[in-house]
């Protein structure tokens, strides 16, 4: 694993396609998922040093500027995202769940980092656009005042990117809504 990844959300398959194979023709990147995400979009996460990172990602949204939704690359992710993004974690002693829901994978990936590196909580999953019209979502949980600092920190970053779509803190979830959710 490098030390940045970066993602490309593109509007169309083909254009996804496309994008993906310029971003892994441009630099030294790994692949860490290229897919179909509903309502027929196309993302593509990639890893690699920051510099390889941000050459493929910027060429990619050159070639297809049109067909971009949101992209990002991030230098440092905190090593959580990982295990959140193919929903893997399952966490013990909860005393509270962040939920924050925005229009783009993207930008849920970018919330998520800037959340778990703002307060001691640990990531759950991130729900990337998956049987959800494109939308995607983040879950977290720790003590109550740091998922509600957590969030916090996503709904920023989420409304600096004009994505944005909702967020709830919710004390002590009841244990069947838990079990529902792992």
């Amino acid at each position: 694993m490098g030390k940045a990844i970066g993602m490309v959300e593109f509007i169309t398959v083909s254009a996804g396609m496309t994008g993906a194979d310029i971003m892994i023709k441009t630099a030294k990147v790994s692949v860490i998922e290229c897919a179909t995400v509903c309502p027929g979009k196309y993302i593509v996460i990639i890893s690699g040093e920051i510099s390889a990172v941000k050459a493929s990602v910027d060429a990619a949204k050159a070639l297809e500027s049109e067909k971009v939704i949101d992209s990002f690359v991030l230098g440092n992710p905190h090593d959580s995202l990982f295990t959140a993004i193919y929903g893997s974690s399952e966490p013990e002693n909860v005393e509270a769940l962040g939920v924050m829901e925005s229009f783009s994978a993207a930008t849920a990936i970018v919330a998520a980092d800037a959340a778990a590196k703002t307060a001691l909580v640990e990531l759950i999953e991130l729900r990337l656009a998956r049987g959800m019209c494109g939308k995607s979502y983040l879950l977290l949980t720790g003590s109550v005042s740091a998922v509600s600092a957590a969030i916090e920190k996503a709904r920023a970053e989420a409304s600096d990117r004009g994505m944005l779509l909702d967020s709830s803190v919710i004390p002590r979830p009841d244990q069947k809504l838990w079990q529902s959710i792992l």
